[in-house]
């Protein structure tokens, strides 16, 4: 199949994907994996759906390592879900006021605050909501990388089965 609007969207859908597990506003693997599977319907043959097939495991991975990281670390140290959601939401909202660093931001920030309300100690609120960052960093770095190597290998099966 030559190059056309179906491989455009599925290249923008994987760039977007990777983009979003470093940006967490949308599902960046979700994204990535629903471009690569119009595009596997597209192309129709062994070659699209064994990229599809191999990069869906991939962004599974990452999505899942992502999870079960920064979940582990939560659980371990007692951290609440509705002090990660008030700093989800914290840099959201600081995110339309601070573009680019808002989002990480106001995560760190609405995240310490519940923790001290939670705790009504400085020291443990830092202790704690560092931990929540480091265990939410690493999550996000396996999940970026995971899905770098799956828009990897679509962008070669591009290049090397001359779809661009």
């Amino acid at each position: 199949m030559d190059f056309n609007l179906v491989t455009l969207l599925a290249a923008l859908a994987v760039a977007a994907g990777v983009f979003f597990t470093i940006v967490p506003v949308l599902p960046g693997s979700l994204i990535a994996l629903l471009g690569l599977l119009g595009w596997a319907v597209a192309e129709g043959n062994s070659v699209g759906w064994t990229v599809f097939a191999v990069s869906g495991l991939l962004l599974a991975a990452g999505a899942a390592g992502q999870l079960v990281l920064t979940g582990r670390t939560m659980k371990r140290r007692q951290i609440p879900g509705t002090s990660v959601f008030a700093g989800a939401a914290a840099g959201v909202v600081l995110m339309f006021f601070i573009p680019v660093v808002g989002l990480p931001i106001g995560f760190a920030a609405g995240l310490f605050v519940m923790e001290f309300l939670r705790q009504r100690d400085v020291q443990k609120a830092v202790s704690s909501s560092a931990a929540a960052l480091k265990a939410t960093g690493a999550g996000i770095l396996v999940e970026f990388g995971l899905a770098s190597l799956a828009a990897t290998i679509f962008f070669a099966a591009l290049v090397f089965s001359s779809q661009v």
